[in-house]
């Protein structure tokens, strides 16, 4: 559902019948307690726990082009949503940052201090470089029992950061966002990609393809430095 609903407001800006579907489909395999089953195989951030799944089904509401949000089905199931993140405290950077996100859909899924506190941890990660490493946004545990790199930026880190700040109003001039967008931009490997070490394994660095989109994000949101 949430696919469906970012591409549909990215290219037609029409909610598709299959992605009202879908998202009409998502409400019925809410739980009682606001959140749903989620992916849960051991890589982070996006499969890993509950947290993400109940965000990113927000965030595919706040997409859904038209009304979608103003239906009956989708009030009651956002209500829900917003009783799990007061009962489910954020137990990382990375989930406070997709409430961030979350929170320029729905105001009032986070506070003015909290959204103002988790701006400024997320800036305070950023690196001399002016990049962000995506393992520095959370405390996972790696699968093939190596250490995690908070300390070398990344796609994924830098992307997913400058596109949130962007998002919660943190303008495009500011210093942080400078340097960050000056690392997307001298740091994109000549296969196009830029590179996101697993937050699992070395063999298996999927995670570069979700750093590449959100680094293509970031620059959209900049678009107007030079």
């Amino acid at each position: 559902a949430a696919a469906l609903a970012f591409n549909d407001s990215q290219n037609t800006g029409k909610l598709a019948e299959t992605t009202r579907i879908a998202l009409d489909k998502m409400w019925t395999v809410q739980r009682d307690d606001g959140g749903w089953t989620w992916l849960k195989c051991a890589w982070p951030p996006m499969e890993s726990d509950d947290h993400y799944g109940v965000t990113l089904a927000v965030l595919a509401v706040g997409f859904a082009p038209g009304d979608y949000a103003k239906t009956p089905q989708a009030i009651k199931g956002l209500e829900k949503a917003k009783q799990y993140f007061a009962k489910n405290s954020p137990e990382h950077l990375h989930h406070k940052a997709m409430l961030l996100w979350a929170n320029t859909f729905f105001p009032g899924i986070i506070n003015t201090e909290e959204k103002t506190k988790i701006s400024q941890e997320l800036l305070s990660k950023q690196l001399p470089d002016g990049g962000w490493s995506g393992a520095s946004l959370g405390d996972w545990k790696r699968a093939d029992k190596k250490e995690q790199d908070p300390k070398t930026s990344d796609g994924y880190g830098t992307g997913f950061t400058i596109y949130v700040l962007r998002k919660s109003g943190i303008p495009e001039n500011h210093d942080a966002i400078k340097k960050g967008i000056a690392w997307i931009k001298s740091n994109q490997r000549e296969s196009g990609r830029w590179f996101t070490r697993s937050l699992n394994r070395d063999n298996k660095h999927y995670l570069t393809n979700v750093g590449s989109a959100f680094a293509l994000m970031a620059l959209a949101e900049c678009a107007k430095q030079e």
